[in-house]
């Protein structure tokens, strides 16, 4: 999945415009653009909107989905009311629940199908290699916040209220297994009361690598 900044530098190249010229188009500063060009800032809900006009692209398209670059009639494009700003953190920690005890370090365009639901979203930084090559260290993942996950799905979870990490969850008759896809770090399986220590925070329902 490309980035923001990627599709941005796509379009710009593709409509032979430049940086002045859309910060012109847009009414606004030009390093502003260089910014967003560069990936060291993403623009707001309103301001993303703006630039896929003034590019005649798709919202979707501009944030990296695998969607043709221009709406047409042969296609359903995903509705803008469905792009939400998450909040990206960079860790997870005991206590965490619908309120971080950190403020984000920014908001990143999200699409989200069921936008009642879109307060249970948050992005985390991936710190480490044990979820590797499927979660790189350093990429992000969408989260959405939910107590218990499905055996066998990749959650964020916490082990006796330390830092969260990414782990494949496994169930069974009075113990939980946690599992990395890097083969360097062994399974980690809790058994009887031990199972208490686990606390699942969230689903991972997205990846967003980054890129090296």
């Amino acid at each position: 999945m490309e980035t923001f900044a990627q599709r941005l530098n796509k379009a710009l190249i593709i409509r032979g415009l430049t940086a002045a010229d859309l910060s012109r188009k847009l009414g606004i500063n030009e390093g502003t653009i260089s910014q967003y060009k560069s990936g060291s800032y993403e623009p707001k809900q309103r301001r993303l909107q703006a630039i896929a006009e003034a590019l005649n692209v798709s919202i979707p398209w501009l944030m990296g989905a695998d969607v043709p670059m221009e709406d047409n009639t042969e296609t359903i494009p995903l509705p803008s009311d469905n792009i939400f700003m998450c909040p990206v953190f960079e860790t997870v920690a005991a206590g965490f629940n619908k309120i971080a005890q950190a403020p984000p370090i920014e908001y990143f365009p999200t699409y989200i199908s069921a936008p009642s639901e879109k307060d249970k979203y948050m992005w985390v930084l991936v710190r480490g290699d044990s979820m590797s090559p499927l979660i790189d260290d350093g990429s992000r993942v969408l989260v959405k916040m939910q107590e218990s996950v499905d055996s066998g799905q990749i959650a964020v979870v916490l082990i006796d209220g330390d830092e969260g990490s990414v782990k494949r969850v496994n169930y069974g008759k009075g113990w939980i297994e946690l599992l990395s896809v890097n083969p360097y770090y062994p399974p980690r399986r809790f058994e009887g009361a031990d199972v208490e220590r686990v606390r699942v925070v969230g689903l991972v329902k997205d990846v967003l690598k980054k890129l090296q």
